[in-house]
């Protein structure tokens, strides 16, 4: 059996040092991490556009990928929308691998070396990240942070689900979210007249004529590399980067590194712009008949600079009423809720026809499992939906005129009359992320969409989504394409019409 030792044994040399209590847990947890970070690129391999692939063949229990270069890679047929660890081999020219890393070194593809050091990373933080769990009690979290430190293994389907390059093991179990810690945010004094701020910067964030930014400790360490006294004690939420203040609201720090495939800052042009886009989000709200609330950007502050600038945004937890909680969609699996196909239905129905009725009006939603949430009931029932973050979405300027909506102020990046940059914003996130990671198979999401279709107006959208592949992004020639800007498309087999 190939396999790359130097990630995990590096974490494990650390965690003796740091939490060596941990080390038997990691140990034992390192052959499931394995298994999920695999299955996550074998996916990838199975249904992404690679250039180094020419061709697929499929049985009923196995997939065959002939490369360019005449070799063959086999392992188990890939249900695309499965997010259990499924994948435990997978054979290059019958060599098994049962580790992701080994098996891209191996097959020594443009841009592999990278790319395979990404995933023996992500496969040791993955073993970390679960080695500090608790088994959680039956009763639901009181907290809105304590629902997001549930989401131990990150994103669904991406192979770096748990890649945190620049975090040693120390950091990753002081900032983790999954680790549960209390982070202290340094604040870092600007001269006003040299930060730009929009909305509202509380006073108690002030101090005479500067203006105190709120610094994530990583970023103060290693990018701005100063002292910064850490004043104010909050909670990590998944994003890592944004925090909860206890009673108070969300607060988005610049975190300057790449976290599964992005570089966390924030764009001073986001700061101008957040007023408007938040205002922008209230209107959205207007239109959706009760079903849908958008959080408010309380204010936005950046010295010059994305790396010091910080957004405080209001906690979801406002718009939930006595005895309800909001729930992240990408900690629901953890409820138990799922289980019900009749709560999944009812699930999928309500973020069918938010998402699409917005999609109407001229608006796609980024609706994957991180920024939208659902408000339940005390029983579980889903109500209301709830989303962050519109940094993401997409507009349709001659959509939201037929609908007699402005849209003054946004940026010109969110602006786009095609429809299948739109569908692919929404699709991609809503039905091939947050409903699919929900429910975890092909199988399943096929039943809750031929249910919820049922009950929506025929729109052009609809008949997409009921007629054409499913968009998601291509999130492996994402990561193995740094020269292409922008995001990159996979074509998945449309549930409702995959048999």
């Amino acid at each position: 059996m190939h396999r790359s030792p130097s990630a995990e044994a590096e974490v494990a040399d650390e965690l003796a040092v740091v939490r060596p209590g941990l080390v038997a847990r990691f140990t034992a947890g390192l052959p499931g991490a394995r298994a999920a970070v695999l299955s996550r690129l074998w996916r990838a391999f199975a249904h992404e556009p690679l250039p180094w692939i020419a061709g697929r063949g499929s049985g009923r229990e196995e997939l065959v990928l002939r490369l360019r270069d005449g070799r063959r890679l086999a392992g188990p047929a890939a249900d695309p929308y499965r997010t259990d660890a499924y994948v435990g081999v997978v054979r290059l020219d019958g060599a098994a691998y049962d580790d992701a890393a080994r098996l891209v070194t191996d097959l020594a593809v443009p841009r592999s070396a990278g790319f395979a050091a990404e995933l023996g990373h992500s496969v040791a933080s993955l073993a970390l990240s679960r080695a500090g769990q608790e088994n959680h009690p039956d009763e639901w979290p009181d907290s809105d942070w304590a629902w997001e430190q549930r989401v131990v293994d990150g994103h669904p389907y991406h192979p770096g689900c748990r890649s945190r390059p620049g975090f040693s093991v120390a950091e990753q179990l002081a900032y983790g979210p999954e680790h549960g810690p209390v982070v202290g945010l340094g604040l870092v004094p600007v001269p006003a007249a040299e930060c730009l701020v929009t909305g509202v910067w509380p006073r108690e964030l002030r101090e005479g004529a500067k203006v105190l930014l709120p610094v994530h400790p990583w970023q103060a360490a290693h990018v701005l590399k100063r002292p910064c006294d850490e004043r104010l004690a909050a909670h990590p939420l998944m994003s890592l980067r944004t925090l909860a203040l206890p009673g108070g609201p969300h607060v988005k720090t610049a975190l300057s590194t790449r976290l599964t495939s992005s570089v966390r800052d924030i764009s001073v042009a986001s700061v101008a712009a957040s007023a408007e886009v938040s205002e922008f989000g209230q209107a959205l709200t207007a239109r959706a008949d009760g079903l849908l609330h958008v959080t408010r950007t309380l204010g936005a502050a950046a010295a010059g600079s994305p790396d010091l600038a910080a957004v405080l945004r209001e906690s979801p937890r406002v718009y939930a009423a006595p005895g309800e909680r909001v729930v992240p969609v990408a900690a629901l699996a953890g409820t138990g809720l799922p289980g019900s196909p009749a709560w999944r239905a009812g699930f999928a129905r309500l973020a069918l026809t938010v998402g699409l009725r917005l999609l109407e009006l001229g608006v796609a939603l980024e609706a994957h499992g991180q920024n939208l949430l659902v408000v339940l009931s005390p029983a579980g029932d889903p109500l209301r939906l709830v989303y962050r973050d519109l940094a993401d979405i997409r507009v349709s300027p001659a959509r939201l005129a037929r609908h007699g909506v402005a849209a003054p102020g946004l940026p010109a990046r969110m602006l786009t009359d095609d429809p299948v940059a739109l569908r692919r914003k929404l699709f991609g996130s809503l039905v091939g992320g947050a409903l699919a990671a929900t429910v975890g198979s092909g199988a399943a999401l096929r039943e809750v969409l031929e249910e919820a279709v049922r009950e929506l107006p025929r729109t052009p959208d609809v008949v997409a989504l009921c007629e054409e592949p499913l968009p998601v992004k291509a999130l492996t020639l994402m990561r193995t394409s740094p020269g292409t800007a922008g995001d990159l498309w996979a074509l998945l087999p449309n549930p409702l019409r995959w048999r």
